[in-house]
């Protein structure tokens, strides 16, 4: 597996993120088209509304498969680094962090971490920024 950085950092599933989201694009598209033409054509309405109505149903549940696994990582991580800042410092994580911060700064090694977390707080770094103020970068490998 290649040394992570902040270039390479970001996953991508081509299952998921290209195969099923273009499938359920294509879906909603053609489920509107098809409505559409029975619309125009005066023609069976109802199995074109019952498609537009499936195509919504995957589309949800395609957004939500991908945000509960996310919401439980990010609840993981949260725990994570804080254990992390209290083991190097003493002390919980600043509660003005955001999660998007906390997530960005669990790539900091142990050493730049704690500075990292106050000026992050303090400045209210966006994640880019604090992605891009780590020196030593500290991969995370089990991030889907």
């Amino acid at each position: 597996m290649k040394v992570q950085n902040y270039v390479n950092h970001r996953r991508m599933h081509p299952l998921f993120h290209y195969v099923f989201s273009l499938l359920a694009l294509g879906l909603v598209v053609l489920s509107i088209m098809q409505l559409v033409n029975a619309l125009q054509a005066n023609d069976q309405v109802l199995p074109a509304i019952i498609y537009v109505l499936i195509a919504v149903i995957v589309v949800v549940i395609f957004l939500l498969i991908r945000s509960y696994p996310i919401k439980a990582q990010d609840r993981a991580i949260r725990a994570e680094e804080n254990l992390r800042h209290f083991v190097l410092t003493q002390k919980l994580l600043d509660k003005k962090l955001t999660m998007g911060q906390i997530t960005a700064l669990r790539f900091a090694s142990d050493e730049e971490f704690p500075a990292l977390c106050k000026k992050a707080a303090a400045e209210r770094l966006t994640p880019d920024a604090i992605k891009k103020a780590i020196r030593s970068w500290r991969g995370d490998n089990f991030r889907i």
